[in-house]
């Protein structure tokens, strides 16, 4: 399968909020279906001085040696994402991460400041707890992206962070870690660049870039490559 290519569209703001670095949200332009654009400012942005990124560590599930890598980009703000984490991840998870046969690896897009919020929750709990806290984020995203400001956000993540048992004292050290933040929003420029990722959920399988598909499609990638492996 080629390598689909996005259109980009509208552009982005950054702003300081909360004491940390946040993004506008999208408008405008018409997304492939199945995928939500990215604005080529956020993905474009530059930040002044040197930023250690060390404290980014990459979130991953699978077996670290397998002969497949899956790269996921996706936002939690994005509903398509969630609904390809309700549906083809899982599917993928039954079949290749949990039965060892791929590396799978989650990159973080924001596309708005709860975006990042979400993030900065899910890393909160480590590696241990990303993935079940990346789970509740999609699963309600519905539910924890309304409120009457971001006050109101804020406290629905915590609650999902509560839920994943983190404290009060955590969650608030985690939301208010500029250094973390810009540090995340440093890596996820870098990575847009590396990879050209264009759109959410978008896929980087051993090297190659996708948009999203199907569990079927995915199937014609995958199992080529492990017959090869």
């Amino acid at each position: 399968m080629k390598r689909r290519t996005l259109l980009l569209s509208g552009a982005a703001a950054l702003t300081a909020v909360g004491g940390y670095n946040l993004y506008s949200t999208m408008s405008g332009g018409t997304p492939v279906p199945g995928t939500t654009l990215i604005e080529p400012s956020a993905a474009n942005a530059q930040t002044e001085g040197e930023i250690d990124t060390s404290s980014v560590l990459e979130m991953e599930a699978g077996n670290p040696d397998a002969v497949v890598t899956i790269l996921e980009f996706s936002s939690y703000t994005c509903p398509h994402c969630a609904s390809f984490n309700a549906t083809v991840y899982q599917q993928i998870k039954e079949a290749y991460i949990d039965t060892g046969l791929v590396r799978y690896i989650k990159k973080e897009v924001y596309f708005d400041a709860y975006g990042l919020w979400a993030s900065l929750v899910a890393r909160c709990g480590g590696q241990m707890r990303y993935f079940g806290i990346a789970e509740m984020l999609y699963a309600e995203q519905r539910e924890w992206t309304q409120g009457a400001d971001s006050s109101a956000i804020g406290e629905n993540l915590r609650r999902i962070g509560r839920r994943a048992g983190l404290d009060d004292d955590a969650l608030n050290a985690c939301l208010t870690d500029r250094e973390q933040a810009t540090a995340m929003m440093q890596v996820y420029q870098e990575n847009m660049e590396e990879y050209g990722i264009t759109g959410t959920p978008s896929f980087v399988i051993n090297g190659e870039t996708y948009s999203n598909m199907s569990f079927a499609e995915f199937q014609e990638i995958i199992d080529p490559l492990l017959a090869d492996g």
